[in-house]
């Protein structure tokens, strides 16, 4: 099975992050994208009450594809969600020899080295990477690259806008279902 796992904050989910994995989907021939909600990301502060709201939001963003499922490893342990944990837990589950491939945008790519036992996760993962920007600065993934980082950058800019934007610009950027949930539940008023 060809496997590949696309953990985020998700707050919210938005079309840039379904075409990413879109994209990938394709471009690689995956079998299955397991998307993979953080409880408590811990490179960010959240609010916890919205856990179980990002949790659903997900899941109904994904609902109309079939290769797209969604995980709530990170959820079970309710604690920070490190990267090293969930992925050792899906290679185990999954029974998956080689490299683990993860999606991931450029902004955190970047950070990886801050990232909990950055140097042990870097043996386990295949990044495909999403810049966010047009800027990438080669330099930067030239040295991630010198230093053991195994990855793939993705050579379009699918949407250039971020979790944040969404809540600060409003809700054109979601699916109707993930609209339809936000404003049900009164998320990320103001």
């Amino acid at each position: 099975m060809k496997l590949c796992i696309f953990p985020g904050t998700f707050n919210p989910i938005h079309n840039a992050h379904i075409k990413m994995a879109e994209f990938a989907l394709e471009k690689f021939g995956f079998d299955k994208i397991i998307f993979i909600p953080a409880y408590i990301p811990p490179h960010k502060e959240i609010d916890k009450n919205l856990a179980k709201h990002r949790f659903n939001m997900v899941k109904l963003a994904i609902s109309n594809n079939k290769h797209f499922e969604i995980s709530d490893i990170e959820y079970q342990s309710e604690g920070k969600s490190y990267s090293l944990i969930t992925v050792k837990k899906i290679i185990e589950q999954y029974k998956i020899t080689g490299r683990l491939n993860f999606i991931i945008g450029t902004d955190a790519f970047v950070n990886l080295n801050s990232w909990y036992k950055a140097d042990e996760l870097k043996t386990l993962v295949h990044f495909i990477v999403f810049p966010r920007r047009g800027d990438v600065d080669k330099e930067i993934y030239n040295e991630f690259r010198k230093s053991g980082w195994d990855f793939e950058l993705m050579n379009s800019v699918l949407m250039d806008i971020s979790s944040t934007d969404i809540r600060k610009i409003g809700k054109n950027n979601i699916n109707k279902e993930v609209e339809d949930y936000i404003k049900n539940y009164g998320l990320y008023k103001s």
